[in-house]
């Protein structure tokens, strides 16, 4: 239900702040009071798109805020937790919206969230009715959730959903595949070149982790050979290379040890630098042999760097990229080479989807040819009670030539009002005020099965005569036992027949016109009704004493 709404700065309103109970609630007002700002307020909550004049004169914004207390919050939770929202503390989501005249910001829980995202969220929590708004009763959709709501075949809508959802993806993968068939001949011509030519170079990961070094060394080679020849040649060359001279002296040094045991310790590390020194020589002489200035090599090195340097630019921005998209070329080669295959395999599981669906379809259309009889019996048990004594009333099914989003079949709501008058569908019903009505009816039927919170109704009692207009408030009262149920009204027998009763009045303050709310009981209550009763006087009060009595 609706337990709190703060509005500041709307319209007539400076600042509200009301705190509906639960039932059957009756707000009600002299025309221009401001009871539309109700309506507008909440709708603006819900996520209505707001206008900058709607903001009050002199103001810089517009606030709105709901407290909506939910008996069972579970699937708004999960729907919060899908977008990062604070879950609702003991069953209480807030909605906030703050309106200037360049931007619009909402939140729920505190949590900033898109419009979109609010509309969404909201869904469900309101169900909000004026005199145009039973024109959506016309629309087959609406006609047919109705249907399944009062069938309590939810189970077999969504198992129907997601059977429509799988075949429609099995089908549309089958077809994408099957048109797509010239467009796989230019696609395998396209990938057998890259593959061929990625092959047909013939690299391997080690000659390309040595190929830059190789092309280096094969083009430097006369500097290098000149850079290595003098270490060979100072080191191991002649009488006076160090290497002879060292070899001299690790002889002396065998032959001081020789004599004198204690020189051994020379020894030893004259021995190690001739060591070292004879593997550098030896390491710059295999350097320098195999060094090659050979033109012809180098051009072979050139050519494969530049080859080297095409798939790179191509597939990649190194060998591993290249060897990657390799890969993926031959995976997409080997699955359109098993087309046919993968076609076949499709086309199966298309014709398995058909039938999942075919049979799901077949349940909840048995669920609603079992309904629709008892909800034709209902809606007319209610009907009588509004004035509709002689009334008919038909659900038509109507089977589709292929099964849609909703079902195999679509639905249409058969009303006549009058005995001997041909069953129109209610888009054909002109009168706004039997719209009403049919649309009290439909929900008195549904009332079980509508988990809605808040019922609004603002005037769909228009057009309507006083005793008529006493049986849509009756009809009220019936669905605030299970909802909250909010009627702004102009009639007095549908005003009294409410719980609780607000009245909502324009006052002048500081030279300005502004909106009020207060809930009147007693005789304030009585007051209010007299005055909608359009008389005066003790015959007038005790009219308005009689509604109430006969109300309880």
């Amino acid at each position: 239900m609706l337990a709190l709404l703060k509005i500041r700065n709307l319209a007539l309103v400076d600042e509200l702040v009301w705190e509906p109970k639960a039932g059957f609630l009756s707000v009600t007002g002299e025309t221009g009071a401001g009871k539309s700002v109700i309506m507008g307020g909440i709708s603006l909550v819900l996520g209505e798109r707001a206008d900058k004049t709607c903001i009050r004169s002199g103001a810089k914004e517009c606030t709105l805020e709901a407290l909506f207390v939910l008996p069972n919050p579970e699937g708004v939770n999960a729907r919060l937790e899908e977008v990062g929202a604070p879950p609702c503390e003991q069953g209480q989501l807030i909605i906030r919206r703050v309106i200037t005249p360049t931007s619009t910001r909402q939140f729920i829980n505190d949590s900033p969230v898109t419009l979109s995202l609010l509309r969404h969220m909201s869904a469900g929590l309101v169900d909000m009715h004026h005199p145009d708004s039973p024109r959506s009763l016309t629309q087959q959709e609406r006609q047919l959730a109705l249907l399944d709501a009062f069938a309590e075949a939810s189970e077999q809508v969504t198992e129907y959903e997601r059977a429509y959802r799988v075949w429609k993806d099995a089908s549309a993968a089958r077809k994408e595949l099957a048109e797509s068939e010239s467009a796989n001949e230019r696609e395998l011509d396209f990938l057998h070149h890259q593959i061929d030519e990625i092959e047909q170079a013939g690299f391997t990961a080690h000659e390309v982790e040595s190929l830059e070094e190789r092309w280096q060394r094969a083009r430097n080679a006369g500097k290098l050979k000149d850079a290595a020849a003098p270490i060979a040649r100072l080191l191991d060359d002649g009488e006076e290379a160090a290497l002879s001279r060292l070899r001299q002296a690790v002889r002396s040094a065998r032959e001081l040890e020789r004599l004198d045991p204690a020189c051994a310790e020379w020894l030893k590390p004259l021995e190690e630098v001739v060591g070292v020194l004879d593997d550098v020589v030896t390491q710059a002489e295999e350097y320098m042999a195999g060094l090659c200035d050979d033109p012809s090599e180098l051009a072979q090195l050139e050519s494969r760097i530049s080859l080297l340097d095409t798939l790179r630019r191509k597939y990649g921005n190194d060998w591993t990229d290249v060897t990657r998209h390799l890969e993926a070329c031959r995976e997409k080669l080997r699955a359109l080479d098993s087309r046919d295959e993968r076609l076949a395999e499709l086309t199966e599981r298309e014709k398995v989807a058909h039938r999942s669906m075919l049979e799901a379809a077949e349940a909840l259309s048995a669920a609603r040819r079992k309904a629709a009889p008892k909800l034709e019996r209902s809606f007319l048990t209610h009907a009588a009670h509004l004035g509709f004594r002689q009334a008919h009333f038909k659900v038509q099914l109507i089977p589709s030539s292929e099964p849609g989003p909703h079902g195999a079949e679509g639905t249409e709501f058969l009303f006549g009002p009058n005995p001997g008058e041909p069953l129109k569908p209610l888009r054909q019903i002109a009168s706004g005020g039997e719209l009403a009505r049919v649309l009290l009816a439909l929900k008195s039927a549904l009332a079980k099965q509508d988990d809605t919170p808040l019922l609004l109704f603002d005037e769909i009692d228009a057009n309507v005569g006083g005793e008529i207009a006493r049986a849509v408030g009756l009809k009220m009262r019936e669905l605030g036992e299970r909802h909250q149920v909010i009627a702004i009204t102009h009639f007095p027998q549908v005003a009294a027949l409410a719980k609780h009763h607000y009245l909502i009045t324009k006052v002048l303050q500081n030279g300005r016109s502004v909106s009020r709310l207060t809930e009147v009981s007693g005789d304030a209550r009585i007051a209010e009704l007299v005055r909608m009763l359009g008389a005066s006087g003790p015959s007038a009060e005790a009219h308005a004493r009689e509604l109430l009595r006969t109300q309880k």
